[in-house]
């Protein structure tokens, strides 16, 4: 498959080696092995004993305007999530080691990750995503040899993109999300991205982890996008109020990034 290109222009020329894990991700990879970090979610509902496993790969490295992770945006003509930015990943197959294998073969997928680049440093506890049935393991990589992004599927995947840090870092580019009326949880505008839900809660919650957070305005509220609303208003609200229980401005909300058709 040939690269495809983005907003932000064509593959470029070929990555180079980014060098051994910087502090601030052995900081974090530390910190989510400490059940104390996990309260910001203590309010997510737990789904059944027939959840579907499932794991994204929240993908760090070191690009040309420094530390950066990798999000994709899904097509935006998909029936679920049109439009939305994720982490790459999906269900957990047989065929898998376990989250890390099923994150790094999604990530492969979706955005020609080479899984032999990656250095898996750490897999968080599991998230809990109720009304979906997905229980969802954040894998933390560090991507030590980057290869050339290649967007996966056209009709899944519409671009993957490397957000620099320190854009999604900074407090004019942060806020909470409104969606329908209702605080949603926290949301960034990065690289041309409206990110929110699932991936902008996981976001939040590592750049405090990792020590990168800057103070922000929590009063700053955004609405998502129009086109980002694609289910009817009643599905939408009931499954958002459902997935919101018990969660606060910093914590995790709104979709998730893992296909459930």
């Amino acid at each position: 498959m040939s690269p495809r290109t983005d907003a932000a222009g064509p593959a470029g020329p070929a990555p180079v080696a980014a060098g051994p894990c910087p502090p601030w991700l052995d900081r974090l990879a530390a910190a989510v092995a400490d059940p104390r970090h996990n309260r910001a979610f203590e309010g997510m509902i737990e789904p059944g004993a027939d959840a579907r496993h499932s794991a994204v790969l929240a993908l760090f490295g070191e690009g040309p305007q420094g530390p950066d992770v990798l999000l994709t945006q899904r097509a935006a003509t998909l029936r679920a999530h049109a439009g939305q930015v994720a982490f790459p990943g999906g269900r957990i197959d047989p065929g898998d080691a376990g989250p890390a294998a099923a994150a790094l073969r999604e990530a492969h997928e979706e955005a020609g990750v080479d899984p032999a680049g990656v250095l898996v440093r750490a897999e968080c506890a599991e998230l809990f995503l109720h009304v979906t049935n997905f229980r969802v393991t954040p894998v933390i990589g560090w991507w030590h040899t980057p290869s050339a992004l290649v967007p996966g599927d056209p009709a899944e995947v519409e671009r993957v993109v490397r957000v620099p840090l320190a854009e999604l870092a900074d407090p004019a580019n942060r806020f909470v999300v409104s969606l329908r009326d209702r605080r949603s949880g926290p949301g960034f505008e990065a690289s041309g991205l409206f990110v929110w839900g699932f991936t902008a809660g996981v976001l939040s919650w590592m750049l405090n982890l990792a020590g990168l957070e800057q103070p922000w305005d929590t009063t700053r509220v955004l609405p998502v996008p129009e086109q980002q609303m694609h289910r009817p208003a009643r599905q939408e609200l009931r499954r958002d109020l459902s997935e919101q229980q018990g969660l606060d401005v910093q914590d995790v909300s709104g979709p998730d990034e893992v296909d459930v058709s």
